[in-house]
């Protein structure tokens, strides 16, 4: 709803306009009026208009210097010339100063609304355009990945940037590629390796990519076949890594996310290919130290992972300490206070479970303070002993997770529905200040509320704002921009826009014909962008 004021130094004109336009009818807010244009550049900066209807002449400062100095200063603001004097000489000079439209006293209402409504529809197009020049491929792929776009609106971006996001299967894949000479450009390293990666690239997967930061890169790949991704992922992490830290002196290191149907959950699949980087990371770095150990330190001492890996998948805890007795007995020939080999051994075996455990169960807080916590333990162990109680520890963390994928998160989903519904008419609520509400980090949140819900945070916050709007359309007469600041949007115009994607129709549409409204369930409420 586009905010209108007046400024003409005849009182009985303004009065005339106030009060024969239904504004909020109409779908326009009237601000308010003033009788030259010196009295009026206060409230302009008070009221923020988005159309300034202004008379010619006017004492202290007449109409054309008042366009000019808004032009100058808040060039968004629309200017419609309102003068009774017929002379080529006004209509020049406003058209050099750009105002939008110029027009005779006298004007009617319906004359009014008719150029009212040309303006809104110019300023409604000039947003869409604005719209599609700033949305890139970049920042739609960036939006996706952080969930910070719903599915109508990333269909409807691609679609004007001419962009196929429509898949069966989509999983996302995270390259931190860095050199290992220090005078390479990083920058040019990334584009260098994008072509490499295009030539190898599969012609049953196709990718979509954007860079992350210096050094990384994000790959969205889609494909009509799962099989088909994972044989691609497979070739990734496999000989195309190796081909392109040998080609271009650098190292690789890849995170992959789980394999998703919908467009919403490429989230979460952003979450899991960071999280399984982090750790791929940690797992290199874990076995570049294995070099540096002595040879005369190294053993030939064979843990079976794979037995370790499936007792914390199915074991039974009640046999946990049987079974660290009878699976770490190989490490008790270990002298650990001069020897670094068993560090190596409990590092590597950590980093393989906690990846296990990011595959199969939903783990609730970041995997680095749990990994730091874990690695610092196993620096400080001096015995066979310590070894044995700390692989007890490291199971009972990661069986707290096992236990989270059965549902033990529904507390925390209620956490954040009630203080979704306490803080919803609070414009600056943000998925940052709900997770410091509920003492989750931000990313973990978030991919927890969407696996749990099947909506993320956004959505969810959107679905409560304008169900609260619909209620206050049906059971009050408050105006359209008084809801909007009740149900926490401070920019009506916006408020207007978010209704009308999520419901079909308008504000004052809904109010007059609520009664044929869409039933809730066929609404796709994930609309509203989160800003930080």
């Amino acid at each position: 709803m586009k905010k209108v004021m007046i400024v003409d130094d005849e009182i009985g004109i303004r009065e005339n306009i106030r009060n024969s336009v239904q504004w909020e009818k109409e779908g326009f807010h009237y601000c308010g009026d003033a009788p030259d244009g010196e009295l009026a550049l206060p409230l302009i900066e008070e009221w923020a208009p988005d159309i300034l209807i202004t008379d010619i002449k006017m004492p202290f400062m007449n109409g054309l210097e008042l366009a000019s100095i808004i032009r100058a200063q808040k060039p968004h603001i629309k200017i419609i010339i309102m003068s009774g004097h017929d002379e080529f000489s006004y209509a020049q000079e406003a058209i050099r100063l750009g105002v939008t439209e110029y027009c005779l006293k006298p004007v009617s209402a319906t004359e009014l609304l008719q150029i009212l409504h040309e303006v809104s529809q110019k300023m409604d197009e000039e947003e869409q355009r604005l719209t599609s020049l700033t949305m890139t491929k970049e920042k739609l792929l960036a939006d996706l990945c952080g969930g910070l776009i719903g599915t109508s609106d990333a269909i409807d971006s691609a679609k004007k940037l001419s962009l196929s996001l429509s898949a069966k299967f989509y999983t996302i894949v995270i390259m931190d590629i860095r050199p290992h000479d220090d005078s390479q450009n990083s920058e040019l390293l990334l584009n260098k390796t994008l072509r490499i990666l295009e030539e190898c690239g599969s012609v049953d997967v196709e990718f979509l990519s954007y860079i992350r930061s210096r050094t990384e890169r994000v790959l969205l790949l889609k494909s009509s076949s799962e099989n088909r991704i994972m044989a691609y992922l497979e070739q990734l992490r496999g000989q195309i890594r190796l081909d392109l830290e040998q080609q271009f002196n650098c190292s690789v290191v890849i995170g992959i996310g789980s394999h998703q149907e919908r467009l919403q959950g490429i989230h979460v699949s952003y979450l899991e290919a960071d999280e399984d980087k982090y750790i791929t990371r940690l797992t290199q770095q874990n076995k570049a130290s294995l070099r540096e150990i002595h040879l005369d330190e190294k053993m030939n001492i064979l843990l079976d992972r794979s037995r370790f890996l499936e007792f914390l998948k199915i074991g039974d805890p009640h046999l946990r300490d049987s079974f660290v007795q009878e699976f770490a007995a190989p490490l008790q020939s270990i002298d650990w206070n001069s020897s670094s080999y068993g560090v190596y051994l409990l590092n590597d075996l950590t980093l393989e479970s906690f990846r296990l455990a990011n595959q199969i169960f939903r783990m609730g807080a970041d995997p680095d303070e749990n990994i730091r916590s874990l690695q610092q333990m196993i620096r400080g162990i001096t015995s066979w002993e310590a070894c044995t109680r700390y692989l007890c520890e490291l199971l009972d963390q990661l069986w707290q997770r096992r236990a989270a994928s059965s549902g033990k998160y529904s507390d925390v989903i209620d956490q954040v529905k009630a203080y979704v519904s306490g803080q919803y008419n609070n414009e600056q609520v943000s998925l940052k200040s709900i997770s410091a509400h509920v003492r989750i980090s931000p990313s973990h949140l978030s991919k927890i509320f969407s696996q749990e819900t099947g909506q993320t945070i956004t959505e969810y916050l959107t679905q409560v704002r304008i169900g609260k709007a619909k209620e206050l359309l049906k059971t009050t007469s408050n105006k359209t921009f008084e809801i909007a600041f009740k149900v926490g949007y401070n920019d009506p115009h916006y408020f207007s826009n978010i209704f009308k994607k999520t419901t079909g129709f308008t504000p004052k549409e809904y109010r007059t014909r609520g009664a044929v409204v869409p039933d809730e369930s066929s609404v796709d409420m994930r609309k509203e962008p989160m800003y930080e």
